[in-house]
């Protein structure tokens, strides 16, 4: 048996292998907020942990100081991806591919975010955001699943957010490709499932991390302009939620039992607020949720700034 096929026959994922041979996982977004912690607390698990991120130099350094690893140990490997770059993922999946074979699981993490109404959000925003969230985690999805396909098991886990539930006003961008992520995920499912294949959803709650644009512009809002009543609002709420947002460290604790999920579908809420959106999302009419919505973001009655309706009264 040569070393590519040793590379594909390994324990069923759930199983604990002996410490000669552990599980590998991959995490994509492994240089800061939950995808750091989760990659740290991966490898403290005993996985192998392959952290994709767009510049190792800067990120493993991090990465091996907060997992507690060695400069040198082999349980800890950084590759390079920039997701909105094809040629990086090709590249970034060949790493992988040399370095653990078909990987046990397989986490799209990364994501960038931006707030601003549609007027105030850039196209070439959008495109960035859908190929972070949706186009570069199918690519590389693409490029493993030969390898995955062949060793007859794995997890592949995306991370969603409340956003990818229901669109949420301000993040318009980010909602739309939390919400293609997760249609994507749910076809992914049905094709893989007969090869023993798993898939799972992560809606993610509130939590504090850095998340930002690539452009390092997060901030697109314009407190001066016509939407600047929603701004404010919206802003003062979302600030108040922050001072209950929870720890990275308590995410990472959380994916741990989401990679060893049996089932060929799952879908799990993070964090209370999440959990209560996707009750909500269950229990109420689309209607209903609209308005219960507009009412926690701050959001005035429909009409209130209609300027033209202003005028007349």
């Amino acid at each position: 048996m040569d070393a590519r096929t040793c590379s594909l026959v390994r324990p069923p994922i759930g199983v604990r292998p002996d410490m000669d041979e552990p599980r590998s996982i991959v995490i994509t977004g492994a240089s800061r907020g939950l995808g750091l912690a989760s990659a740290a607390h991966m490898y403290q698990q005993g996985w192998r942990v392959v952290a994709a991120m767009r510049s190792p130099e800067i990120g493993l350094p991090a990465l091996r100081s907060k997992a507690g690893a060695g400069r040198d140990d082999p349980r800890l490997i950084a590759v390079p991806l920039d997701l909105t770059d094809s040629a990086s993922v090709t590249a970034a999946a060949k790493a992988i591919d040399a370095a653990v074979g078909a990987p046990h699981a397989l986490v799209h993490n990364a994501g960038i975010s931006a707030a601003g109404m549609l007027e105030e959000t850039p196209m070439d925003l959008w495109e960035r955001m859908f190929a972070t969230s949706v186009f570069g985690p199918v690519r590389l999805t693409k490029a493993l699943l030969p390898g995955m396909r062949a060793a007859g098991r794995g997890r592949i886990v995306v991370i969603s957010s409340q956003g990818g539930v229901r669109g949420m006003p301000e993040t318009a961008a980010y909602s739309a490709a939390k919400g293609a992520l997760e249609r994507w995920a749910e076809s992914l499912a049905g094709e893989v499932a007969p090869f023993g294949l798993g898939v799972t959803i992560v809606v993610t709650g509130t939590f504090d991390t850095d998340i930002i644009t690539d452009a390092g512009t997060s901030d697109l809002r314009d407190f001066t302009g016509p939407y600047a009543a929603l701004h404010r609002n919206i802003d003062r709420r979302g600030r108040f939620a922050m001072r209950f947002a929870a720890s990275p460290d308590r995410f990472a604790r959380r994916l741990a039992k989401v990679v060893e999920d049996r089932a060929p579908f799952a879908r799990h809420a993070v964090g209370p607020d999440a959990r209560m959106l996707m009750v909500a999302n269950r229990l109420l009419s689309g209607k209903a949720l609209h308005r219960v919505t507009r009412l926690a973001m701050g959001i005035p009655r429909p009409g209130a700034l209609n300027s033209a309706s202003s005028e007349e009264s």
